[in-house]
């Protein structure tokens, strides 16, 4: 049996249904990711199993028990915000502490217990600072705390790195990664970050609209995206318009516009005149000055680049106008890149690269 389960979850705001049908079931001990852009009803669906908000329509069970009648602060699950939301008068061990003083536990409980979640989030030697003398990344690990201290069966994170800067945001997701490995808690995480989402989860839901696009393990999500809204979504993507031309033995045969035939990867269900696209990520694709030993190449015109230390991702312009992102990596030391703009090239990749998505119908 599943902790949590939603089943044909529905929730509205007036005649705007923010989530509609939506079903999924989280595993104990998982790390399980909610990703789609703002507005798309994730947080919707956190604040639903928290109790703070309640489906218009189907069932959330956590334990097989539905949770319509059981009040937020009777429930065992405690959600962690962006914000922190920690009180400002009270110390990092006695923000740790208040839900175990809530609850009614003896200090002897209340000291052990505490200091264990510190422990946890390596903050004991902060435990009589208030929140106003720690770094934004300590006051998260505060938060961290004490949503662990009561030992809850669910942990629900809203955006919890979002106020981040970009390393500090590294760090916590390696932090995020090992507490719940030793903890052992199942978290149900929200966030509109993909690469986050990728590192963190062992199964993502990318939703869109208030549905759920697409539900698998980021390796799946990011390498065979469902359709062009997943494929769009998730990291940077070459998206090619093209139709099948032929379904062969070891893959597909594609016609795109300007380009001609294309090799591909078999499609799955996809059949000769199916039309689409192929979704192809810049790391996929080579760039030479010429000679690119491969099945599918082109020439093109270097328009532009984008110089990110370890990496260079190239805009190539090919010769019938369409644009296609390739990366490069930088592994010779003090070049920051290889092509310069306006230089011509040859941008290629294989036919075991991409991967084609059916228009829908």
């Amino acid at each position: 049996m599943a902790l949590l389960e939603l089943r044909a979850v529905t929730r509205r705001f007036g005649a705007f249904e923010a989530v509609r049908r939506v079903s999924f079931a989280v595993e104990s001990g998982e790390f399980f990711t909610l990703l789609g852009p703002s507005g798309c009803g994730k947080t919707t669906i956190l604040r639903m199993i928290a109790g703070f908000d309640q489906p218009d329509q189907g069932h959330i069970l956590l334990d097989g028990k539905d949770l319509a009648a059981t009040p937020a602060e009777r429930r065992p699950i405690h959600t962690v915000f962006q914000s922190y939301a920690l009180f400002p008068h009270l110390t990092v061990a006695e923000n740790v502490a208040f839900p175990l003083r809530m609850a009614g536990r003896t200090p002897a409980e209340i000291r052990t217990r505490t200091a264990e979640a510190l422990d946890q989030v390596h903050m004991r030697e902060l435990a009589g600072h208030y929140p106003h003398e720690i770094s934004g990344g300590q006051k998260q690990r505060v938060a961290l705390a004490r949503g662990l201290v009561n030992r809850p069966r669910l942990l629900l994170l809203d955006e919890p790195l979002g106020a981040l800067d970009l390393k500090l945001r590294e760090e916590m997701q390696v932090e995020l990664i090992r507490l719940q490995r030793e903890v052992g808690i199942t978290f149900v995480f929200v966030t509109h970050a993909q690469p986050e989402a990728l590192a963190l989860s062992h199964r993502i839901a990318v939703m869109r609209d208030g549905v759920i696009e697409q539900l698998d393990e980021p390796s799946k999500i990011y390498g065979f995206p469902r359709n062009r809204f997943v494929a769009d979504f998730i990291g940077n993507c070459n998206l090619l318009e093209a139709a099948v031309a032929a379904t062969e033995a070891d893959g597909l045969r594609l016609s795109a516009e300007g380009l001609g035939d294309i090799l591909a990867p078999a499609g799955g269900l996809a059949q000769a005149g199916d039309t689409g696209v192929l979704a192809l990520r810049p790391e996929q694709v080579r760039i030479a000055a010429e000679g690119l030993a491969l099945a599918n190449r082109f020439p093109g015109t270097v328009r532009d680049f984008i110089y990110v230390g370890d990496v260079t991702t190239y805009m190539v312009e090919l010769d019938n106008g369409r644009v296609l992102e390739a990366l490069l990596p930088n592994q010779a030391p003090g070049r920051a890149r290889f092509f310069e703009t306006g230089d011509r090239v040859e941008v290629g990749w294989p036919k075991e690269a991409g991967h084609y998505v059916r228009d829908a119908g």
